[in-house]
């Protein structure tokens, strides 16, 4: 007798269907096939003895179960609610019609209690595309797909409640139920109105925020590089829902997201420390597991101390800032997670952090300060399209009555922007102006002749590379977005000329 229930697993952010094939025929034994990994083998005793916890027996014949396709290796725990319904259903010993109509996921302790797995948010809108009635997660992971309309989301806690949703018993009570209200904007504790003074830094976030633009602060300590990146969230756009999917995807394959109810709504901010491996921080391991660079996808990577971080891992950064993903590989399968995101980094402009700065004497050896500043190469600068020195915080500004202008007022302006390159790029595949193409760089950042020989000039007397140049032309478009203009300007082109601080050779002019 042969019987088939239903999970699935997650390659990267794509859900695929595995079938859990039961068979009960003559013979002794009970046998787990299709490419299971320990952690899948150790299913058959946590089954066996749940099962016997709540009454039902094993059958004394032939058990063999297959986890198909088998070509994908299986690994974890979350297969044990299917297999042990596969297990009552081939056995006869439940009436169960409603057990090939659910996607089903749990690992099932020894009293039959279900526990929290991973993915319950990919694996839903698989189950939802594939034309599944619903789904069944363990409680706390229901939460996270409770926003995946059009398919219901059962959230269990023990076998007993399972067995009563396959049965077609009245069970609405066990559904998950969307959060009818409209979401409202993240609350930030951080605000600009509590940076003093700094006005070249916070229009140079403004304009990052804007086009999405990756920047690197150079400056003294204690002159607010690190706060100024730690309020850039709050005037960022609101995601999209699409955004706000894709980004809980990756954060609910982590287990980062299992009991929290609906989409992320507030875009990541991800500060890993400088001593942070390669893995971490661009993904991979023994489970081709998401690094930072994914988990800060449709927000900001920030790199505090980035001299401090090894060469090997800035180099690897500079793949995903120009692709917007990482593919890791390995000898059976290949995973891709999407990178799309605002690199911010910060740094000292010398080992002691007070070359030119007026109020305290470096003590480094000009040696010294340019060892430190190549740490950062040159094809990493070039991915950078601003940087700005911070000089430190004067006295004036700091004891200077009235508040600084707050992240709201800041955050509509951002807001402007976007839209205009939202309706500016809608037939483009793109959202922000540093994601354009040569081609794209061509058509919508048109400069007149006397542009040119300024730009010409430029080039020649910085000895700019075409990335670089690319780079201004960018900028350049969104000052003129911010200003809501239609066209460059020779003085929006000259504004972002002044945030390529490190082209100019005299980064802290």
């Amino acid at each position: 007798m042969l019987c088939k229930t239903y999970c699935a697993t997650c390659i990267g952010i794509t859900a695929v269907t595995v079938t859990v094939e039961v068979d009960l025929s003559n013979g002794i034994g009970i046998h787990l096939v299709g490419l299971p990994d320990n952690a899948v083998k150790e299913s058959l005793l946590r089954v066996t003895t749940a099962l016997s916890t709540y009454g039902y027996r094993i059958p004394g014949r032939k058990l063999v179960f297959n986890l198909a396709p088998a070509d994908i290796r299986k690994e974890g725990s979350s297969y044990d609610l299917a297999i042990a319904i596969g297990l009552l259903a081939v056995s006869e010993q439940a009436y169960l019609p409603g057990c090939s109509q659910y996607i089903m996921l749990g690992e099932l302790s020894l009293d039959g209690r279900i526990r929290n797995v991973t993915g319950a948010l990919p694996i839903a809108e698989h189950a939802k595309e594939m034309g599944f009635k619903g789904c069944v997660f363990p409680k706390e992971s229901a939460l996270e797909a409770a926003d995946v309309e059009g398919i219901d989301i059962y959230g269990v806690s023990t076998l007993n409640e399972v067995l009563d949703i396959l049965r077609d018993d009245n069970c609405s009570h066990l559904l998950v139920v969307r959060d009818p209200r409209q979401p409202s904007r993240p609350h930030y504790s951080e605000d600009f109105k509590n940076v003093k003074g700094q006005r070249l830094a916070k229009r140079g976030l403004e304009i990052a925020a804007a086009g999405s633009h990756n920047l690197l602060l150079v400056g003294t300590p204690g002159s607010g590089k690190t706060f100024m990146a730690s309020c850039l969230p709050s005037i960022l756009p609101q995601m999209s829902r699409d955004e706000s999917i894709e980004t809980s995807k990756i954060y609910s394959i982590t287990g980062n997201r299992t009991g929290r109810r609906g989409l992320m709504l507030e875009r990541p901010f991800r500060s890993p420390h400088h001593s942070a491996s390669l893995v971490s921080l661009i993904g991979g391991g023994q489970n081709a597991s998401p690094g930072e660079v994914s988990l800060a996808h449709n927000g900001i990577l920030y790199l505090d101390e980035m001299a401090q971080f090894s060469k090997t891992i800035l180099d690897a950064l500079r793949q995903p800032l120009e692709d917007g993903k990482v593919t890791i590989s390995r000898a059976r399968y290949k995973v891709e997670y999407p990178a799309s995101f605002m690199l911010i980094a910060s740094m000292n402009p010398c080992p002691c952090g007070y070359y030119g700065d007026n109020s305290h004497k470096c003590t480094c050896t000009q040696s010294a300060v340019m060892r430190y500043m190549s740490r950062i190469s040159g094809p990493m600068l070039d991915r950078l399209d601003m940087h700005i020195f911070v000089k430190a915080v004067s006295g004036d500004d700091l004891i200077a009555e009235g508040e600084e202008e707050p992240s709201e007022a800041i955050a509509k302006r951002v807001l402007a922007a976007r839209q205009i390159q939202y309706e500016r790029f809608k037939n483009e595949g793109i959202f922000t102006n540093s994601q354009m193409n040569v081609r794209q760089l061509n058509t919508y950042c048109k400069v007149s002749k006397e542009q040119k020989r300024f730009l010409r000039d430029v080039i020649h007397r910085l000895n700019l590379s075409a990335r670089s140049y690319s780079r201004i032309l960018k900028l350049s478009r969104t000052i003129a977005d911010i200003d809501g203009d239609n066209f460059i300007s020779l003085q929006h082109i000259s504004e972002a000329i002044q945030f390529r601080n490190l082209d100019r050779g005299n980064f802290y002019d």
